[in-house]
């Protein structure tokens, strides 16, 4: 009888890592443990992922407030700088407007609106429909922000991010003007020395600020892209992905992330004869249908994998095949005839309408969103996942 049982996501637990600890080992260790304690067998192309967070804290790859301040200054000279389109968050951000701040001696600050990049909401668009708004043209100052929609605070975390950021730049003794705008040649209007916050659009931006005449023109990416003093730092994404570890510091996207994951699927391969797949997964990439809330706040889901997670799903549609080509087939001559179908798929069915429906976006995008679902961010315990029998089909025994 064929397997009943189709895909299968696990959440390890590991110890409390912390800079130093050896990540190979643990990682390992912690999968080979978690066979013995919930009885599963290994089977080639398992896989095996763990969150970027305990990547970078094993790396110790920490910088400062004090660290972004240098960093800043020596790329702005310590005078104005336009910072625009951060996302609003406490963890995501607030600590690097910090070093910003610090590393300036004003900061205007361009908010995109109605919400962030991610989907944090300042207002919605309902009501700048009611107040004869238009986003794609209108600069708002924020004497007119307040004007036309008050104090307006995040649904979910209940902060006004307007009034916390001003507060935060001012209290890093930095002088600060906020606007609301969505064209990022609205900030040259105020200085032409731009940091441009945006994650996932920050190449267009750039350009964009580049050809209308701007003077220095850095993302995110560019700051901490270096060490500073000995401090941490991401070569590839700077300060994009970080996240908070304390009031005065941030734990940075991991670096260097290819040679751990080779390295755990060569150490599972030793340990259990099998080849397992490895990624290293940060934010899924989902949308919450009530918030709004874009996940992926990181500049990718995942910075390292194993070559057996490159590519997309090359899926047949079953529901298709069920109601079209074998419409009148049923029981045991349906079933035999959709797994024919599926042994004799082409190798590449984009195009194909019996795909059509299945999810057209990389495996990694993918297989992280699972991943950073089954984990969750929190207090499970659970930074390593587990996940057997994804790219299992209907053919599998």
């Amino acid at each position: 009888m064929s397997r009943m049982i189709g895909t299968v996501s696990r959440g390890v637990r590991a110890p409390i890592i912390r800079e130093g600890d050896d990540i190979i080992d643990i990682v390992t260790t912690s999968v080979l443990d978690a066979s013995k304690d919930d009885g599963f067998k290994f089977r080639d192309r398992d896989i095996v992922a763990m969150t970027e967070a305990i990547v970078a804290r094993a790396q110790g790859n920490y910088a400062s407030v004090d660290d972004i301040a240098t960093d800043v200054r020596a790329k702005f000279g310590g005078n104005t700088v336009g910072v625009i389109f951060p996302i609003l968050s406490r963890n995501r951000f607030a600590i690097c407007l910090r070093g910003i701040a610090k590393g300036a001696k004003k900061i205007v600050l361009m908010l995109s609106y109605p919400s962030d990049e991610v989907g944090n909401h300042l207002v919605s668009l309902d009501t700048l429909d009611e107040k004869g708004v238009n986003p794609y043209s209108d600069v708002l100052s924020l004497a007119k922000y307040r004007e036309l929609f008050g104090y307006e605070k995040h649904r979910f975390t209940g902060i006004d991010y307007v009034e916390y950021y001003e507060n935060l730049i001012r209290e890093c003794g930095a002088e600060c003007e906020i606007v609301f705008a969505n064209n990022p040649r609205a900030i040259l209007d105020y200085t032409k020395n731009v940091l441009t916050c945006d994650i996932h659009t920050r190449a267009r931006t750039k350009r964009i600020l580049k050809s209308a005449g701007a003077n220095i023109v850095l993302g995110l990416d560019e700051i901490m892209n270096h060490s500073i003093n000995g401090s941490g730092y991401n070569a590839d994404y700077g300060l994009l992905g970080s996240n908070k570890a304390n009031e005065d510091r941030v734990k940075l996207f991991p670096r260097d992330c290819q040679p751990i994951v080779d390295a755990i699927q060569a150490r599972l391969f030793e340990a259990t004869g099998k080849h397992i797949e490895v990624m290293v997964y940060g934010d899924g990439a989902f949308k919450d249908p009530v918030g709004k809330i874009w996940e992926l706040a990181d500049p990718v889901v995942s910075p390292a994998y194993t070559d057996g997670l490159e590519g997309t799903p090359n899926e047949l549609k079953l529901k298709y095949l069920a109601d079209n080509e074998f419409s009148n087939l049923s029981g045991d001559e349906l079933k035999n005839a959709i797994k024919e179908k599926i042994h004799a798929k082409d190798g590449n069915l984009v195009g194909k309408m019996a795909s059509e429906g299945t999810t057209p976006r990389r495996l990694t995008d993918l297989i992280g969103s699972l991943c950073d679902l089954t984990s969750g961010s929190g207090d499970k315990g659970t930074p390593i996942v587990f996940i057997q029998g994804y790219f299992d089909n209907y053919t599998a025994e």
